[in-house]
């Protein structure tokens, strides 16, 4: 705030005595500046580990913050906290939502039978409005027989043909547990536009398409709030002495633990702080709410990453 605005400030509020007002009574004058609105930096810290490229952040209530919230939040930069008044597992699933949400892999992809024919394909495809192409190709065992491209199906003649003549049979995959980066780097390498994950049985569990895969990897969407496994990151609250329910929340991958009570300098509190910190200490925490500075540093000293004022 500049000087001539201070001064400004101090002036109305002198002379307006027990005036009250309201926002639309307050205009912003605009300063000078010596920078470009694109070279503005509002990026900032939610916890000691966690950055995010703006500052918001949703309330952990029942009426504001689920997963497609949490998403949508993560997504334009910020992070949403998933309400507690769900069930432990109710509220695990909808962290798993956010972290697979843009994790490059698509779980349940669009498949074909082998005794399919390309006509199915198309009408398929018209009906349900695919844009993309490249389908999986699974037999009666559900297991992976090849693969059905878009340059097999641009050149096929006859519709009626079934899909077995025309798939590629020889296809590239990985075991289920492949990452991000391997996926990409395999992709890469063969020059293939979907990587199909297959378990030990020959089932299809899932499906890396190149064109997510290489816009989280080369971050071509840079304001998305992600971990550094290119997930989107989410927060979940929780009271406390939900244990059970951090144990469920850890095993989907949270990004932050907030301990939401009314008062947050308290002996279970605190204590909660430090049995997260113990057992789970990859996560950060972020506990309240307080209201004064010796409430700060009680649950700093109890290993908490950020405190919640209010």
């Amino acid at each position: 705030m500049s000087k001539s605005t201070k001064r400004a400030m101090d002036n109305f509020m002198k002379t307006s005595g027990n005036e009250a007002i309201t926002f639309d009574d307050v205009l912003l004058v605009p300063d000078y500046a010596d920078f470009l609105p694109a070279e503005t930096d509002i990026s900032g810290r939610l916890t000691t580990n966690i950055t995010m490229p703006i500052p918001f952040v949703s309330a952990a209530m029942d009426t504001v913050s689920e997963g497609r919230m949490a998403i949508a939040m993560a997504m334009l930069g910020g992070i949403g906290v998933i309400h507690k008044n769900l069930a432990p597992d109710v509220q695990a699933q909808e962290v798993e939502s956010v972290k697979h949400y843009l994790n490059g892999s698509i779980r349940q992809p669009v498949t074909f039978r082998d005794t399919d024919t390309l006509k199915t394909i198309f009408e398929t495809k018209i009906a349900k409005s695919h844009s993309f192409s490249g389908f999986p190709i699974l037999n009666s065992s559900d297991q992976l027989v090849g693969i059905i491209t878009s340059s097999d199906m641009k050149f096929a003649r006859n519709p009626s043909i079934m899909v077995s003549k025309m798939m590629t049979s020889n296809v590239v995959t990985a075991s289920p547990r492949t990452g991000l980066k391997k996926a990409y780097d395999v992709m890469i390498k063969h020059k293939i536009g979907k990587l199909p994950l297959v378990d030990n049985k020959g089932r299809l569990t899932g499906l890396y398409s190149f064109s997510d895969v290489k816009t989280l990897i080369e971050k071509a969407e840079p304001m998305f709030n992600r971990d550094v496994r290119h997930r989107l990151r989410v927060g979940a609250a929780l009271g406390a002495k939900d244990f059970d329910r951090v144990e469920k929340l850890a095993h989907k991958g949270v990004d932050v633990l907030v301990i939401d009570t009314a008062h947050g300098h308290s002996k279970n509190v605190v204590e909660m702080c430090k049995w997260i910190k113990k057992n789970f200490a990859e996560i950060d925490v972020i506990a309240g709410n307080i209201a004064r500075a010796e409430a700060a540093l009680a649950l700093q000293k109890a290993g908490a990453d950020a405190v919640k004022v209010g």
